[in-house]
């Protein structure tokens, strides 16, 4: 589906949005293999795995977005 370098180039609404949309489908094949076979029984782990790229994308930006802000109230010498 998508990437990691897929995954820098979405905006943060984008990857908020396509967390939603992945969790939701994730939680309605869990619900719906639970009485009959899965079409695809790898399906639940690809969307885990989108699930993590979008979380490590998200947490790389806010460690840089950290990392850039200023951190002391003492004025630059």
């Amino acid at each position: 589906m998508t990437k990691k370098d897929t995954m820098t180039t979405k905006t943060d609404h984008e990857l908020t949005q396509l967390i939603s949309d992945t969790r939701a489908t994730l939680r309605t094949e869990r619900f719906s293999a639970a009485g009959a076979r899965a079409k695809d029984p790898n399906s639940p782990r690809k969307l885990r795995k989108i699930i993590a790229r979008v979380l490590t994308e998200q947490s790389a930006r806010h460690a840089s977005a950290a990392a850039s802000a200023p951190t002391g109230s003492r004025p630059a010498e």
